[in-house]
């Protein structure tokens, strides 16, 4: 299976850590990682959003020609996942709904820590869209920069192990780390006794060979 990870900001080194993370998750797949070189640096709020999509969207026929065989978005934000979907040749995945799937699918209530306040708004619009509402918690900004996230750190990871604590404490059974960048810390926020943490790039890994998967039973039937 080869799988394709589009990263709508422009950062090359985000792209990197994303696929590294998708690739631990489905040793079994090809992942391959493409950045939006037209699309800004990080991906803050609904205006940067809006400023990615084009650049995003210009590379659907290139993954038609390499023949990806399913695509994921990987912002949380789902930046222009249902235009994607629209244009797109195979399933597409945005890292934010696969990472709301999987807590539905672990049971009971999930919380989300992501990075600045203006994500707030975005990030609660598509759970309501996506149904899933009524089993979270909230969205907890950590006031940190997405670019902050990704280069990590003893305070950047201390601050978000207390808005992950802090969202367990609001009856969170899992938590859903809102920020591509965050991948690459999971493990070692994980506590034990904690609340499962849930990586949307891993989780939009899984999902996305399971839908790659049913596409083929589809096919075949």
């Amino acid at each position: 299976m080869r799988l394709l990870y589009i990263n709508p900001n422009s950062t090359a080194e985000m792209t990197d850590s994303i696929v590294a993370a998708a690739q631990a998750a489905v040793p079994g797949a090809e992942v391959l990682g493409w950045t939006n070189h037209d699309g800004p640096p990080a991906i803050q709020g609904a205006a940067d959003g809006d400023a990615a999509v084009p650049g995003l969207l210009a590379l659907l026929p290139k993954a038609r020609a390499a023949e990806a065989d399913a695509i994921v978005i990987a912002c949380f934000d789902d930046t222009g996942l249902g235009s994607a979907r629209a244009m797109a040749h195979c399933p597409v995945l945005g890292i934010g709904q696969a990472g709301f799937h999987m807590a539905a699918l672990m049971g009971g209530r999930f919380g989300v820590v992501t990075t600045l306040p203006v994500s707030v708004p975005v990030i609660e619009g598509n759970i309501a869209s996506y149904g899933f509402a009524a089993a979270c918690t909230g969205v907890r900004p950590s006031g940190l920069p997405v670019l902050a996230v990704e280069e990590g750190g003893d305070e950047v990871l201390s601050i978000l192990d207390r808005e992950i604590a802090a969202a367990a404490a609001d009856g969170a059974r899992t938590v859903v780390l809102g920020c591509a960048g965050m991948a690459r810390h999971r493990q070692v926020l994980s506590r034990p006794g904690g609340p499962v943490l849930i990586d949307g790039v891993a989780a939009s890994a899984l999902l996305a060979v399971a839908a790659h998967g049913y596409a083929g039973v589809r096919s075949a039937a």
